[in-house]
């Protein structure tokens, strides 16, 4: 009878869970499949009538079709629905069986589903997925965190599915204890923001100077050959070569015009281009997983400010409303006719601050994991994130091996910038940042993330900081004390006679 039984379920069959349940059946697991509404499990059994996915109806039915230890991939939106169909879940089952959390959960409440279900004797995994639809369907880049056996019982699995690199090496790799696996995919997708940002900057200052969106792509492509070569790169070309086929349906429209109003809607934009990309709306959203990143950065006192731009930068877009008046009423303080211009700008110079805010964006975000590692007590592989991140994942890119290099030669490494490896690629690329914010600065045009990676570098590199004056500015309102260069020990000094308001 165990011959009919199924390896792994998977609950949930929105977009990401059907994708992953195919997926794994294409390497030859049998796979039960549920959902709430069963209309959903039933279209994805029905429209792949050729894939080893057996459909059931029940909880009861599907927990009783699973082979021992039972395997059970969660794939529902992240919150109160995953707790809930714990719940529903635990009587059904027997010590040793495994539940698995592969949505964006907030790491601290798979840590505390972790904690819980070990005194049902229930193993229970975070699993972190990156890669989207695609990349769950064809291999995505898989970050279990958890229960170590229940790991080992279902890495056969992860490795089958996952993204494959090089000589077939696997994009996956078992993270750590508790939340560790989520943690990792949560600052995973603060990374993805900054990058998204950076090269929307990018593109920004070469429209503002003159290029054409086919210009633009050329540029991307060109880099795309090189060490600059990413995914998001990759798409960024096809996006800026895509013409407009398609009218928006009217109720879209309406729902646009309700979150921006309608005379605002098309400000800025070139109503009579042929490319897609000048007719989508300036207002870009977010799920929340950049969010929680640079509030553990805030939690455990790490300097995330790119990372962070990334998140500010979708804040402010939403503020088209308020960003149109604004534009009617503030002064921009430059020169625009001699500011902007294509000779203003050096593809080559580009590229490598590009480079370089990159390389940032990924220091900052494993800086995060050091200190996540001591704070949570995980000991984080981080040579072990930067191969898993290699492929499948949305911010795979060529300076990801590097990476790996610099950690495989120094697990302890301070900070990446350190790293003797980048010593080419930060000489370049320093000054070239430097000349790019100063350009777009003097033609008015906002690009805070490189902005705040130039910022990051200075911060990082200053030997004696300003924080002299606002450690005696605490003392003196405040009587917060300091601390001395010349000797040991806390001092409080009376500034003036008066006490300070």
């Amino acid at each position: 009878m165990s011959n009919n039984l199924c390896d792994i379920a998977v609950l949930g069959m929105a977009v990401m869970g059907k994708n992953l349940a195919l997926n794994i059946a294409d390497n030859d697991y049998k796979v039960a499949i549920y959902n709430r509404t069963t209309s959903k499990a039933i279209a994805a059994a029905e429209e792949n009538p050729e894939q080893n996915l057996s459909l059931f109806v029940t909880l009861e039915e599907l927990v009783a079709n699973l082979k021992r230890p039972r395997k059970l991939l969660l794939m529902v939106k992240a919150g109160a629905a995953v707790d809930k169909l714990i719940e529903s879940l635990l009587p059904l089952l027997d010590e040793g069986d495994i539940i698995m959390d592969g949505g964006n959960s907030h790491f601290q409440d798979t840590q505390r589903r972790f904690e819980e279900l070990q005194q049902h004797g229930i193993q229970y995994l975070g699993v972190g997925v990156s890669g989207g639809e695609e990349g769950a369907r064809r291999g995505p880049a898989i970050m279990p965190g958890g229960s170590k056996a229940a790991y080992d019982a279902v890495a056969d699995i992860f490795e089958a599915i996952s993204a494959k690199v090089n000589d077939n090496e696997a994009c996956e790799a078992y993270m750590g204890s508790g939340g560790a696996g989520h943690y990792v995919k949560m600052v995973h997708n603060g990374i993805e923001y900054a990058d998204m940002e950076i090269i929307a900057e990018i593109y920004s200052l070469l429209k503002a100077n003159g290029y054409s969106n086919l210009e633009i792509a050329d540029v991307f492509e060109n880099w795309d050959k090189g060490d600059l070569s990413s995914y998001l790169s990759e798409i960024t070309v096809d996006i800026l070569r895509e013409k407009d086929l398609e009218n928006p349906e009217d109720d879209l429209l309406d729902d646009i015009e309700s979150q921006v109003g309608a005379d605002y809607r098309a400000v800025g934009a070139d109503n009579e281009s042929e490319f897609l990309l000048d007719h989508i709306l300036d207002i870009s959203e977010q799920k929340g997983t950049g969010k929680w990143t640079n509030q553990e950065g805030l939690e455990l006192h790490v300097d995330l400010s790119i990372l962070y731009s990334g998140l500010n930068a979708r804040y402010m877009s939403a503020e088209k409303t308020l960003r149109v008046k604004a534009s009617e009423i503030l002064p921009a303080g430059v020169d625009a006719e001699n500011a902007l211009g294509k000779q203003n700008i050096d593809i080559e110079e580009l590229g490598n601050a590009f480079l370089l805010a990159r390389l940032i964006a990924y220091a900052q975000g494993f800086a995060l994991y050091k200190s996540a590692s001591k704070a949570y007590g995980w000991d984080l592989d981080y040579k072990s994130i930067a191969a898993t991140f290699r492929g499948g994942c949305i911010i795979r890119s060529k300076l990801l091996v590097p990476i790996m290099e610099a950690y495989d030669k120094n697990p302890d490494l301070d900070n990446l910038l350190l790293a003797d490896n980048f010593e080419a690629e930060i000489s370049q690329g320093i000054t070239a940042l430097r000349k790019l914010v100063s350009t777009a600065s003097l033609a008015g045009v906002a690009i805070p993330a490189f902005s705040s990676a130039l910022a990051y570098y200075d911060s990082l590199r200053a030997a004696r900081s300003q924080a002299n004056m606002i450690s005696a500015q605490r003392d003196y309102f405040g009587a917060h004390t300091y601390r001395r260069t010349d000797r040991d020990g806390v001092y409080h000094h009376e500034w003036n006679d008066e006490t300070a308001e």
